[in-house]
């Protein structure tokens, strides 16, 4: 169930959205590693597999087993291939992209998510909301800078994961209600391992270096992790509550493309991202002042 929209259950929610942006930012880090040397369809493939162990492992340490196959296939279906497209997207994104390149764009994601909820969620948008989303997409073309020098196609790719990253949490902000978030990992890891399984396997390739198997069980742990803590977040607050909370994930994608990868954001990259911080900060701000705490059934 969904629990009351109090400010208690909201904060619970925030700080396990948080705790998505580390795990969604060294998910990244490990794919953008691997994405110099492997092939993509064997990345995303292992990513889904390695997080289908753990899925399972607490599944059953938790024995929620009964309530699998009551689950509606076809919603953890549709979950589980925007799942696949938002990974493909995002390392075809992170081959090219520096990650806090790749962040900032996506930083459309909570911008994205706010005009969609005002249609699927019936959440009134302001004018002063109407002004933050402006301002964010601003931003967010800053980032791009579709006719300087920093332009690249792969942003394209970016900003196709910003968009189905957004329908994915409002699915799953409305999955939340009926479906066990422990069930539903393990359908959004295993459908996944099996769609994929004869393309990746059928490409094969021995990782070239030692390090890569360390690299890619970290990338299907912290990508079970991150989803396992997303679906819990969205029991406990609204996708426009938490999404603003994302954007502090650009702290940690700067940090670990410093240490890792030796790069240094352009300064529009960074101009532009703190636009887009500053109008997702404003929406939260009006979410904030809202003073419905009704139940939600």
């Amino acid at each position: 169930m969904i629990f009351a929209d109090t400010p208690s259950k909201r904060r619970i929610g925030i700080i396990l959205g948080s705790l998505v942006t580390v795990c969604f930012s060294v998910l990244d880090a490990a794919g953008k590693w691997l994405s110099t040397h492997t092939s993509l369809i064997e990345i995303v493939w292992f990513r889904f597999a390695i997080a289908a162990v753990f899925a399972i492992i607490v599944l059953i340490l938790q024995g929620k087993w009964q309530g699998f196959f009551k689950e509606d296939l076809r919603t953890q279906l549709l979950r589980a291939v925007m799942m696949v497209s938002m990974t493909f997207l995002s390392f075809a994104g992170l081959r090219y992209l520096q990650l806090a390149q790749a962040n900032s764009i996506s930083f459309s994601t909570p911008i994205i998510i706010a005009l969609i909820s005002s249609y699927f969620l019936k959440e009134h948008l302001t004018i002063n909301k109407w002004i933050a989303i402006i301002g964010g997409f601003s931003g967010v073309l800053i980032i791009l800078d579709p006719l300087g020098q920093h332009f690249h196609p792969a942003m394209f790719y970016t900003l196709g994961h910003a968009t189905v990253f957004a329908l994915f949490n409002i699915l799953t902000r409305r999955m939340a209600s009926t479906s066990n978030p422990e069930i539903t990992i393990v359908y959004s890891t295993v459908l996944p391992t099996i769609m994929l399984a004869p393309f990746a396997l059928s490409q094969w390739q021995p990782p070239e270096q030692n390090i890569d198997y360390l690299i890619f069980i970290v990338a299907g742990l912290f990508g079970f992790l991150g989803h396992y803590l997303l679906a819990y977040a969205y029991r406990y607050a609204k996708p426009t509550t938490i999404s603003p909370f994302f954007y502090q994930q650009m702290i940690y994608m700067v940090f670990l493309g410093w240490v890792v990868f030796d790069h240094v954001p352009h300064i529009n990259v960074l101009f532009g991202a703190i636009i887009v911080i500053a109008c997702g900060l404003y929406l939260l701000f009006m979410e904030n002042r809202q003073t419905q705490h009704d139940p939600i059934e």
